[in-house]
């Protein structure tokens, strides 16, 4: 049996959850979140706990039955919490600046990089530090949103220059003078 599909989620305060057919939503103080059932994964919303059960020992039914609970407890945070990651720019003359729905970058390129704000992200950008924080209800959008700015400019080896996330360490290489 999956040992994360066997748990249960609890509930917190403020927070309702509702199964619509093959759909699971959960509603709390930040917004709505919906997540679709795989077929032979089943909810059971009980006491202010969900718990998942599946139909059959199918190797396929069992890979998804600990990936259903996983992505529900994570649409129970994202509602009641909500998710946030934190970026920091390095470099002489890198910075950014949230203008309107769009956020300017400028690093290092010819011209400004305009970054479009998805619907439901909230970027916040402190301008003397250079440190990006961001924040959603959507685990993967907040993921993917910080992974798509990190690709702007990814760190350098050799100088460090970039973005790059706030606990991500850099392995930096000595270059061709420290070969001699």
């Amino acid at each position: 049996m999956s040992r994360i599909g066997k748990k249960e989620i609890p509930l917190p305060k403020g927070v309702e959850v509702h199964q619509d057919g093959n759909a699971v939503t959960v509603k709390g103080p930040k917004g709505t979140l919906s997540t679709l059932l795989i077929p032979g994964i089943s909810a059971k919303i009980e006491n202010n706990v969900v718990t998942f059960s599946r139909a059959d020992e199918e190797g396929r039914t069992r890979a998804f039955h600990g990936l259903m609970r996983a992505l529900v407890a994570n649409n129970v945070r994202g509602v009641s919490e909500g998710f946030k990651r934190e970026l920091d720019i390095i470099g002489v003359g890198y910075r950014a600046e949230v203008k309107g729905k769009e956020v300017v970058f400028q690093l290092g390129y010819s011209h400004p990089v305009r970054f479009p704000v998805p619907q439901g992200i909230d970027i916040a950008i402190e301008a003397k530090s250079g440190h990006i924080t961001v924040t959603g209800i959507d685990k993967q959008q907040v993921g993917q949103t910080a992974a798509e700015i990190r690709a702007l400019r990814k760190p350098d080896p050799y100088k460090g220059k970039g973005i790059k996330y706030s606990d991500e360490v850099v392995r930096r290489k000595a270059g061709k003078a420290a070969g001699k």
